[in-house]
């Protein structure tokens, strides 16, 4: 019941919540249970928020969450989610990738020999030389013929 307490027309006196039975809790149908309980189960919700919205606490909300889980409460027909088909859509199937080639292993290539005249001294190097100790090679065999 709404309205102001004394009859008066000015000023808010607020909402008046009528509690049953002695104890002065509030008396929640099955219904309204199983949906708070159904509310939570929904991705994102927060069970904090839906317990503030209704006036409960949120052990009452997990509650009644845990025995819908376990089918001690149930929803009502109306609140229940109908079935419904999951739209499904079909790609064409993508072509298949190209085949990698595939590189032989090292150790079935067969490195090949390389031939190189630095300051008339011939050099020659398997292909497989580090380039770092190939340039120190030619760097001492230019400061031995100087």
């Amino acid at each position: 019941m709404g309205g102001y307490l004394d009859g008066s027309t000015d000023g808010y006196a607020g909402t008046i919540e009528v509690l049953e039975g002695r104890s002065g809790r509030r008396l929640r149908s099955e219904a309204e249970r199983a949906r708070m309980g159904a509310e939570s189960l929904v991705p994102g919700a927060k069970v904090a928020d839906i317990a503030r919205r209704h006036g409960v606490t949120r052990w009452q909300v997990y509650d009644w969450r845990n025995k819908l889980r376990a089918g001690q409460l149930a929803l009502a027909a109306e609140t229940a989610e109908e079935p419904m088909f999951a739209a499904l859509l079909v790609e064409p199937e993508a072509p298949p990738a190209p085949p990698r080639r595939s590189r032989p292993a090292r150790s079935e290539i067969r490195p090949c020999r390389i031939e190189l005249e630095v300051d008339g001294v011939i050099l020659r190097v398997r292909s497989d030389i580090d380039e770092l100790q190939l340039s120190r090679t030619i760097r001492a065999i230019r400061s031995a013929s100087q």
